[in-house]
């Protein structure tokens, strides 16, 4: 059994895993020449004011909901939007087009957010501000299911914390975003290989977490019914 089919322990809080984005097998992500660069990125490489503020537009939603998979509730989100887009203004002319312009942008985010928690961890923590993701129809008129979800998401990055930047990454990208692991071994510069293991590792750290918190025993109880498996000690 692969590292990657392990089941998500993020089910647990009522999170499902996105979907994974469909991708050929065998077949590698291959450098995009230059000419096919897209001509709004190419331009913003050049310069263009106006088409770098359009790029921002384009590009700005799927960032902070980024930034929030990797944050969770926090007051600072739009500081870190911001911040990834002046890294994108600052590094935007050395981008030669050799992974898709939205997995460039996503290895920057996952950067600029990497640097945003390792300085927050060093820093006293006082208090955090909910940014609630989209809610549908549904549930717009149950509160007490808002404050239930709440209080999974809260836990849920409180257990996140605990695992090393590297794990927390690639279960991000792959449980919440929905990236592929390929896709994702482009973003974080490391072989397939190593982001099923990390990703392996992760789920069963937070498993482990999970177990270690009596508080969440009944969140456990309800949900793990509907969970479809778990990681074992003899998987690799």
């Amino acid at each position: 059994m692969s590292a990657a089919s392990t089941d998500s322990p993020l089910t647990i809080f009522g999170m499902a895993d996105a979907p994974e984005r469909p991708q050929r097998e065998g077949v590698p992500e291959r450098a995009a020449p230059a000419e096919a660069i897209d001509p709004l990125v190419a331009r913003a490489k050049a310069g263009d004011a106006a088409a770098f503020q359009a790029l921002f537009r384009q590009h700005r939603d799927s960032v902070a909901r980024t930034v929030h998979r990797f944050l969770g509730p926090s007051a600072d989100l739009e500081d870190v939007v911001q911040d990834v887009f002046v890294h994108v203004y600052r590094s935007l002319p050395s981008f030669r087009g050799d992974a898709k312009f939205t997995t460039w942008l996503y290895r920057l985010t996952a950067n600029v957010t990497k640097m945003h928690l390792r300085r927050a961890r060093s820093r006293p923590r006082f208090a955090d501000v909910a940014v609630p993701e989209a809610t549908d129809d549904a549930t717009a008129g149950r509160p007490d299911e808002l404050v239930e979800r709440n209080e999974r998401v809260e836990a849920l990055y409180r257990l996140l914390d605990r695992l090393s930047d590297k794990k927390r990454t690639v279960l991000v990208l792959h449980d919440l975003e929905g990236l592929g692991a390929k896709e994702i071994a482009t973003i974080v510069d490391a072989p397939v290989l190593t982001v099923r293991t990390r990703l392996f590792y992760a789920r069963k750290e937070l498993y482990a977490a999970l177990a270690e918190e009596p508080a969440l025993a009944a969140l456990m109880e309800r949900f793990l019914a509907e969970l479809p498996g778990r990681p074992t000690e003899s998987e690799p």
